[in-house]
Order: structure tokens, then sequence, then C-alpha cells
């Protein structure tokens, strides 16, 4: 327990352990933002801080994809719950280069590699959570709200948004531009 005795310092064996499930969960990023949020968050007791990954059901997974389970273990080890979002919405409006039973097989596929690649880490997998995006994204609600973010969203910022995600032609189509809203409203969806 914690110290009543009007000591508000935690004791050292919970610092040590939020300072350790910390390290896990910065390690080799590039860039944080809100470190200071996150390790109250972990100092916090019954506190489940919670992150998603999401990943366009575009093709087949492969070795590139090591890199981003390494740090989902990470986020495993560090006693986060990780949602794993496999948008098959976003790939069928990339390009429409897939079909709707193909990204179906696709996504199962995904989560057998995904799983297995996470125990070949040797990491706990019973915080780790799969959603499927058009589970929730053809629903009224999400609908409306995207209607509603693409009335505040102008064409420039949403290209500028979708030219890192959606590989750019040559006359773009029109979903290239929702990518990214829909991202932004994915982010809200899975909270």
């Amino acid at each position: 327990g914690f110290n009543r005795m009007g000591d508000d310092s935690l004791p050292s064996q919970f610092t040590a352990e939020v300072e350790a499930r910390k390290k896990l969960v910065l390690r080799n990023l590039q860039e944080v933002l809100g470190a200071d949020k996150l390790e109250k968050q972990l100092a916090t007791p019954g506190k489940l801080v919670h992150v998603y990954w999401g990943t366009a059901t575009t093709g087949r997974p492969h070795v590139g994809y090591f890199v981003p389970m390494r740090k989902i273990a990470d986020f495993l080890k560090a006693g986060l719950k990780v949602t794993v979002l496999f948008a098959d919405l976003h790939a069928f409006l990339d390009n429409m280069k897939s079909t709707w039973e193909l990204l179906e097989n696709r996504v199962i596929y995904y989560e057998c590699v995904i799983k297995a690649l996470l125990m070949s880490l040797d990491v706990p997998i019973d915080r780790l959570h799969f959603v499927r995006g058009t589970t929730y994204q053809l629903s009224k609600e999400y609908t409306f709200d995207l209607l509603r973010l693409c009335g505040q969203v102008s064409q420039r910022d949403a290209l500028r948004a979708g030219a890192e995600v959606v590989k750019q032609v040559e006359s773009p189509l029109l979903s290239g531009l929702l990518y990214p809203l829909l991202q932004a409203l994915d982010e809200q969806y899975l909270k």
C-alpha cells in the first residue's frame, strides 16, 4: 500500500516499476509527445493505458512488420492494452486495388501472423485486441461524424495529410482525401 503518514512520495518499489514500464513504452521512439501524462497514467493504480496501431490490409505482411511488432511487444510487456486496427475500409479506398472478399481473408491472415510474431517475441497477448475497421466505420454515427469532419477540413489539408499514407497518382481519387479523415475518426472511435 501507499504510505499514509503524510508523506506524498510513492514507495520506491512502485516508482521503480512505473519507471521500468515508462522506459519500455518510450524506448526506440523517434518522437515522444505527452511523456508526463503517460507517466501519470502509468502511476495511477488501476489505470489501463490503451494504445492502438492501425494497418491497412493492402498486401501481404512482410519483414517490415517486425519493426512495429517489436514496439507492440514493448507496450504489452509494459502492461498496456493494445488494439490493432485492421483498416479494411482504408485498404479498399486505397485506389480500390483489393476486393472485399480478398480483404476479409487478409484480415484473418494478418491476425494469425501478428499473433505468431508476438508469441515468438515471448510477450503476453492477453491485452492484445483486434478490430476490423468496417465493424464500426460503416455505422450511421461514424458516417455522420465523417461528413461533419468533411465540412471542417480543407481539400488542401486533406490532400497533404493523405500524401503521407496513400500513394499519390496523377489523377487522385476522392477516396484518398477521405483516408486521413478516417484515421482521425478511428482514433476517437477506438478509445
